[in-house]
């Protein structure tokens, strides 16, 4: 329920709700950002150039590259099950990312929780897989490939992370959450090309 979504600030369950009660429609063209600009979840309007839109948007492709790598039919049921979950979570990065610190009222951010989760499954990949023992090529099977392409757009939306990091205070477990992530995502593309049989070619 929209109401019990505890990475909305309180303004927005306000409004969505009322609009649900009421079957309010708005159409998603609103033209507010003709100019270039965009809102930030604490109502503040940056440029959409800005590093922090940049950070959040970059975890919004990646977001949409999980996506394709859902409907591979090879993906595993374990891999397939952990990415839907990183793919909600991903939603409260960009939340994390849309909202200053001081604007802290009503959102869940990032925590150290969710990283010893994606700790617990790297432990869980890596008791599995092969030693890598040389510097492996991004290739493989499909499925392989396409989760190193999430792997690259993840590390970018890292990067992104850091340089906002580095103009103004962000919530620092989401720096960290994004490089382990990438890490994850490096050996579920391993686990791909293992469980269809592929061979890893080194470099």
């Amino acid at each position: 329920m929209v109401e019990s979504d505890p990475t909305l600030p309180g303004s927005v369950l306000i409004v969505i709700t009322f609009m649900i009660k009421y079957k309010i429609f708005m159409s998603i063209t609103t033209k507010i950002g003709d100019g270039g600009k965009s809102g930030l979840l604490s109502g503040e309007r940056v440029s959409k150039g800005s590093l922090r839109l940049e950070a959040f948007g970059t975890v919004d492709e990646l977001n949409a590259v999980l996506g394709v790598v859902l409907v591979e039919e090879e993906i595993p049921v374990e891999v397939k099950e952990y990415l839907v979950q990183v793919q909600k979570l991903l939603f409260r990065v960009g939340t994390d990312l849309a909202t200053p610190l001081k604007g802290t009222s009503g959102i869940v951010r990032i925590s150290q929780e969710d990283i010893y989760q994606i700790e617990k499954w790297i432990d869980e990949l890596e008791q599995t897989l092969p030693v890598l023992k040389h510097f492996i090529l991004p290739s493989g099977s499909r499925l392989s490939s396409l989760i190193h392409q999430a792997r690259t757009v993840c590390r970018r939306a890292e990067r992104c992370t850091v340089r906002l990091s580095e103009k103004e205070k962000i919530n620092d477990h989401v720096q960290i959450y994004l490089n382990r992530l990438s890490d994850y995502l490096f050996l579920a593309a391993r686990e791909a090309n293992l469980g269809e049989g592929v061979d890893e070619s080194e470099v």
